[in-house]
Parts: structure tokens; sequence; C-alpha cells
């Protein structure tokens, strides 16, 4: 029999490794109920790897290999428990308050859900953490994201976003924050992070930063479940139904983004008729939710929705009303001004008043720290030159975007796009 070389991941293991990323975050969230506890909850998930690691290439992979990882974990958060008492025993600590060691039964309330994965989320986004935080901590646990990607999505320094997470773990344990998903005012608190971090889990999902995949759609699965699941729990919320509306509309398009060989297809060159029908319709709905319990100007994600809805109701790209979309780019700017935002807005005006003006707006963005390791930015500069015949120009920053990209997807179709520029 052939031996695995030294070093090299046998197939099973890469299995393994693969089904944990999908598992991982009810995983957490299942054994964060029995030791009430989110940096213990991911040890011990990281045990169950392990044990997998070992058990699989052996005994094979089970017919259930989610149920068997989340077994196994809530086994040794079970025997980390009973250690816990032996030694609350033998210290005879009298009245020790037993809820920090064993689960307990939830109060029900008529708006409570019973969702360990939401309360993995409200608990990851209390008021005892800074927002930025809370986000990095529940993309590593909820998003299944590594440091890396993290902070690709955050635009920041790796080390940075490592010592936020571990900080975060270290807060929530030592000031006992109780795992659940809040009532009343303390919910309402909490929303805009909440929100932001199943955004930013489905962009993960919609457009990876790093890996040889565009896509990963359980990602995106899963954003859009909770985010659904949200909606109903906050009906009156207009940025819930906001969410929902811009995530629907983004995932309809899902099927047309790649080609056969897994490359990225733009949106000028997508098949509409491939676009999800059921879900354009579930975004058009929510997005009217949303503006049926609007009072005051509508919020961001309402916005993006309403961006996303010119784009579905174009039946063509020539179709699309690219001066609307750049217009609710503007709002969009003053109600959630960042670089991205205004690097989107200027494709929008490109398409609106053509290259020059919108070439103008890209290069107020050239120095702002936040892009300058953002492949999009010198990407959007080089389409811009490269419709104005400034080819060397384009192919220079084509080159550049392709150095700066960590998929494998957009840095083979920036290589190509930099070549029809020779």
């Amino acid at each position: 029999m052939e031996q695995q070389p030294t070093g090299t991941p046998s197939g099973t293991d890469e299995t393994v490794e693969t089904i944990f990323r999908i598992e991982s975050p009810r995983i957490i969230a299942g054994v964060t109920r029995v030791v009430r506890d989110v940096g213990i909850a991911e040890e011990l998930a990281q045990d169950a790897l392990v044990a997998a690691l070992e058990q699989w290439p052996r005994d094979g992979v089970p017919d259930n290999p989610g149920a068997w990882l989340m077994a196994t974990a809530k086994h040794r958060a079970i025997d980390l428990v009973r250690r816990r008492e032996r030694y609350a025993r033998k210290l005879e600590e009298i009245g020790r308050d037993l809820e920090t060691t064993v689960p307990f039964e939830e109060p029900s309330a008529p708006d409570d859900i019973d969702d360990d994965l939401l309360r993995l989320v409200f608990t990851a986004c209390h008021p005892v953490l800074s927002a930025q935080a809370r986000i990095a901590l529940t993309l590593r646990l909820l998003g299944g994201l590594t440091t890396p990607e993290i902070a690709r999505a955050f635009l920041a320094p790796e080390a940075t976003i490592a010592q936020r997470i571990v900080r975060a773990k270290r807060t929530l344990a030592t000031k006992g924050v109780p795992f659940e998903v809040p009532y009343g005012p303390d919910r309402e608190s909490r929303l805009g992070s909440v929100l932001e971090v199943i955004y930013l889990v489905f962009n993960e999902g919609y457009a990876a930063t790093a890996g040889d995949d565009l896509l990963r759609p359980a990602l995106c699965e899963e954003a859009l479940r909770l985010a659904r699941v949200l909606a109903e729990l906050m009906p009156k919320e207009p940025e819930v139904h906001g969410l929902v509306a811009l995530l629907e509309l983004q995932e309809s398009r899902a099927a047309a983004r790649t080609g056969p060989s897994g490359e990225p297809v733009l949106l000028r060159d997508q098949n509409r008729r491939r676009w999800n029908r059921l879900l354009i319709h579930r975004g058009f709905a929510a997005l009217a939710r949303a503006n049926a319990v609007t009072t005051g100007a509508p919020g961001p994600y309402a916005l993006q929705a309403a961006i996303a809805a010119s784009h579905a109701q174009a039946l063509t790209y020539a179709d699309t009303d690219w001066r609307q979309i750049a217009t609710l780019y503007g709002l969009l700017a003053v109600r959630s001004p960042s670089p991205v935002v205004e690097l989107n807005r200027a494709v929008a005006v490109s398409m609106a008043d053509g290259p020059g003006p919108a070439l103008a707006l890209v290069d107020t963005l050239l120095a702002e720290p936040a892009l300058r390791d953002y492949h999009l930015l010198p990407s959007v500069r080089g389409d811009l030159l490269a419709r104005l015949g400034r080819t060397r120009e384009a192919r220079a920053e084509f080159e550049r975007a392709a150095d700066l990209a960590r998929n494998e997807c957009e840095r083979r179709l920036l290589e190509a796009r930099a070549r029809e520029c020779r």
C-alpha cells in the first residue's frame, strides 16, 4: 500500500477539517450552553477535532460527522463539569453557584428563542466588549473564520485581531457574561453589532477573502438563516428586515457568479436567468417590510438592499439604472461613511457619467490607510484606466491588485485582466 508522505494531510484529514469548519459554530454554541465560557467551549471543540483526526482515518468517517463532533465535545464538557463539581465538594464551597458549571433550562418568555447560535452571537456582542472585539470574536466563533480572514475583513493587522479575540474571550469569562438572548433594551443595544456580524459572515461566504474558492456557501446559508430568525424575533426593527432583504437579493445571484471551473463571472457577464427568482421575491418582500416599519430615513442595510433591488429589477446589464444606484450610494455615504462605500459609489458613477469623473473620485481614495492593501481599489482603478484607453497604467493597477488578492480565483481573474492590457 502506498504510504502517505510525512507532513502531507490525508484525504480523511482534509475531510475532517472541512467538516469541522462547517460544524464548529454549532459545536461551540452547544458546548457553551454546558460550560458557560466561550473560550473553554472553543478549546473543547478543538479537542473534538483532534479526536476525529486520530479516529476517523482508522475507523472511517461516521454517517453523521457533525453529530459525532458535537457528542465528543459535549462529553468532554460534561467531564470538565464533573471535575469542577468534585473540586467544589473537596473545597466544601457551600452555596456555590452551580449555574456556572452545569447546564440549566432557560426561562421561557413570549419573545424567547431556543437557538444556541443566536445566543452565541448576542453573548459575543455584549457591551463589556468594544464594538471591534465583538465582531472579531463572533466571526471567529460563529463564522469559523481564521485570524487572517478576519483581519482581511477588518482591513487590520493579523496581530491586532488575534489580541482582540484573546482579550474578548478573557473579558467574557471574567465578567461572567450569561449565555443568552437578552430582552428589551439590552437586546436593542446589541442589535447593531449582531447585524454587522451577520453581514460580515455573509460577505466572507459571498466573496471569500482567502483560499481557492470564491464562494463559501455554508457561511452564506448560516448568515441568512440567522438574519431570518432575527427578523421573526424583532419584527418592528427596520434594519433587521433591511439586512434580510440585502442578503436574500445578494444570495439570489450566487449560481451565476462562478463559471464551470469556479472562476468568477463579473456582474456584466452573468446569465440573469440563473438568478434565483424565489430569493429575489423574498428580498423584495423583506425590503417592503423594512420600509413599512421605518419612521425616519432608511438605514444602511435598507439602502444597500435598495441598491441590490435595483440590480435585480434590471432584466439585462444594459437596463441597470446606474444613476439611481449612484444616488443611493451617495445617501449611504452620508448615512454610513466609509472608503469602501465611496469606492462602490465611484463604480456606479463610472457607469452613469463615464470613467473620467469616477477616476477623479477613486484618486481621492489613494491616500486612505484602510484601503492601502485592499485589492479592489487598484482593480477598480485599473478598469477605469482601461476604459479611458490608458492601458499601460491599467496593466500596472491590475498587477498590483493581483499581488494583493488573497483569494486564488480573484487573483487569476486580475492576472487575466492585466494580460488583456498588454
